[in-house]
Order: C-alpha cells, then structure tokens, then sequence
C-alpha cells in the first residue's frame, strides 16, 4: 500500500480544473464535504457525482492511489492534520468568499443528500397517523431540538391538530402516560441520548402510544421508535448540533406538514390563507394595526 498522501485535499483543489470532466464532478464532490466522503461508499460517492464506479476508481488511482478505501485512508489522515476547528470544509488561510462559498455549498449538499435519502412511504405513515391522531405531544431536550419542537407544534396547531410541546421531564412522562392509542409523541433529539426523553418514549409506546422519531440513525431514540425519520449530517466542528442538522429538521419538518395539510383536505388549504390574512392585517407587526394604534393614541399618544 502506498503511503499516506500530504496535503491530498489541496492536490485536490489545485488538479480540480485539469481533470476530465466525470473526475472532476467526483473531485468537487469530495471537497464539498470531505469528511462525508470519507464514511461514504464507493456507490453512494458515484450517485452524488452523478458517475458510473468505476470513474470512482479512476478518480482515485489519477492521485496515485490503488483503491478506494486507500485514497479514503489518505483523505482522512490528512483531514486531520489540515482542517479547520471552525468548519469542516473551510482552511484556515480561506478568504470570506471561500467561507460563504464552502458553507453554502456543504449545506446544499447535506440537504440534497437528505433528498434522495427520505422515505416517501414513511413521510406518508407519518402523515396519516398525525392526521387520525387525537392528540400529538412533542417532546425534546436541549437548546436546538427545543427550537424544532416549537416550530412543530406551531405548524400543526396552524393545520388544526391538538399538539403540545413539552419539554420539562416530569411532564413528558404525564403526556406519555396519558396519550393512549389515539396519540402521538413525536420526539425531537438529534443526539438522541437524552435518558429522561428516552423514558418517556418507551413509556408513551407502552400505553399504546405512536412514537414518531426525528433523530440521526442507530442511536437509543431510534431504538425505541415506531417510525424513524433518520436524518444524517456531517459532524459539526464546533457544535454537537450544527446548522446543518437544524436546516435537515426544519425541512423535514416542512415535508412533513405540507403532506399532511393535503391528507386534511383543501378546508385546511384555505384555513391557512385565512390565518396568514389575518394576521397581515390585524398583526402586531402589519402596518394596518400600526396605523389604527397611531390614530386610536392620537398625536400626543394619550387615547
């Protein structure tokens, strides 16, 4: 086996506008998200790439590599040695244009990753069982997962369901003992580790509640699910949960409750035009509201 190769991600770069174009499009793959690359599979890198596999291995043996694995083995060795503690795909001698540029780019392609991965029969399962549900409890822990449990309960009240958000330990073990077969507890953590929500999972299932995970794959929550959305995000430099797996969620989430509004019916559809009307013109933040509480106060804003 050959030696690991230095510096293979800025061959990478400097060789990128030389290569035929089928390497190429493997190449700019590769440094999109070279940390994804490496956990990724020979099929899985050609399907990003949109290339047969064997333009994989000749990609790889181009940079003096005999295999796959040995070029991912070099990858990886020199990830260590080269990353940044910021970001996963930005270098520290990177300008601002390069930072917006690989950001960008590495959560458009976390996010079309998750594309191609979502189960449209499970999305379905899903939808029907929030749409026949009498009520949907939603339980997380921790700053981000709290933010995407908010943001659900929020959508499905909008959409007419009877949905709570809870995120206090003692209550989620309360919502779990009392959602019955009628209920769902749709539990929010990408760590998915959290020993008080995995109680109450279990609990909630079993009293005959539906238990919808929203979490990474092969962790406790997912163990204990009925339904898994498993979404998998590159490992945040910085932070447990990164924006990468925020963006994943929200989407997700939106997926989610658009398939279930078209499951409730078009008196939903227009439910939501109504809400979205009036809150434009009797919302604290519409310009209408604005200028009634102006002339209601009267110049001196006595009343």
């Amino acid at each position: 086996m050959n030696p690991p190769s230095p510096g293979l991600l800025r061959q990478l770069r400097e060789r990128l506008p030389d290569l035929p174009e089928a390497q190429r499009a493997v190449v700019q793959v590769i440094l999109d998200d070279p940390r994804a690359a490496v956990g990724a599979t020979v099929e899985q890198l050609a399907r990003a790439a949109f290339v047969s596999m064997p333009t994989i291995v000749r990609t790889c043996r181009s940079f003096g590599h005999d295999s796959a694995r040995e070029f991912m083995l070099a990858l990886a060795q020199d990830l260590a040695v080269s990353g940044s503690y910021l970001h996963r795909s930005v270098l520290p001698e990177d300008s601002a244009q390069d930072v917006a540029s690989k950001i960008t780019q590495a959560a458009v392609a976390s996010l079309a990753e998750l594309g191609r991965r979502i189960d449209p029969e499970l999305v379905d399962r899903i939808a029907d069982k929030l749409a026949q549900a009498h009520r949907i409890d939603c339980y997380s822990v921790g700053a981000a997962s709290t933010f995407m449990a908010s943001e659900l309960q929020s959508r499905l009240f909008r959409l007419g369901r009877h949905a709570n958000a809870i995120f206090d330990a003692h209550q989620q073990l309360v919502s779990a003992s009392t959602l019955g077969p009628q209920g769902v507890a749709f539990v929010i953590s990408h760590v998915g580790r959290m020993p008080y929500t995995l109680e109450a999972a279990r609990f909630a299932r079993s009293q005959g509640a539906t238990v919808v995970a929203l979490t990474q794959p092969d962790t406790p929550l997912a163990e204990i699910a009925d339904h898994l959305i498993a979404v998998s995000v590159p490992q945040d430099a910085v932070m447990r949960v990164g924006t990468e797996a925020y963006l994943a969620h929200l989407v997700v989430i939106e997926i989610l409750m658009v398939r279930l509004a078209q499951k409730l019916g078009p008196q939903v559809a227009h439910g939501l035009q109504q809400f979205k009307q009036l809150l434009h013109r009797h919302g604290f933040d519409s310009a209408e509201y604005s200028a009634a509480r102006d002339i209601q106060e009267g110049p001196h804003g006595n009343g």
